[in-house]
């Protein structure tokens, strides 16, 4: 199965749970996901002081695709810090994280498989 086919709806409808990792400052509002093989669209928030640390680093076996709505995070790994208005694609197996926002961020993210 595919994710859902979904018209415009506005997007509050949907709650915020909390990521996997149960840290309570991470939360994402999943728009669409496929129930066959996980991968989602979301948006990601992290609140201020945020920080993935005990997940660590990152490697999928999907596609990412990230940009950042607002505010900022830092890839502790990499020491960078990205703000609004950048984009990332990351292919399969690309490391990444774990991050940490001071101010929050929030982020809207496509995952998929090719």
């Amino acid at each position: 199965m595919a994710k859902p086919e979904h018209e415009f709806f506005p997007v509050e409808k949907v709650e915020y749970t909390i990521c996997p990792g149960d840290d309570p400052k991470i939360k994402e509002r999943i728009l669409a996901k496929d129930p066959d093989t996980g991968v989602a669209t979301r948006i990601l928030r992290y609140e201020p002081g945020a920080d993935s640390t005990p997940n660590g680093v990152q490697i999928h076996d999907f596609w990412e695709e990230v940009y950042i709505l607002e505010g900022s995070f830092t890839d502790l790994t990499l020491g960078e810090t990205f703000t609004a208005g950048m984009y990332a694609c990351r292919p399969p197996g690309m490391p990444h994280g774990p991050w940490r926002s001071e101010e929050g961020v929030t982020t809207f993210e496509v995952r998929y498989r090719v």
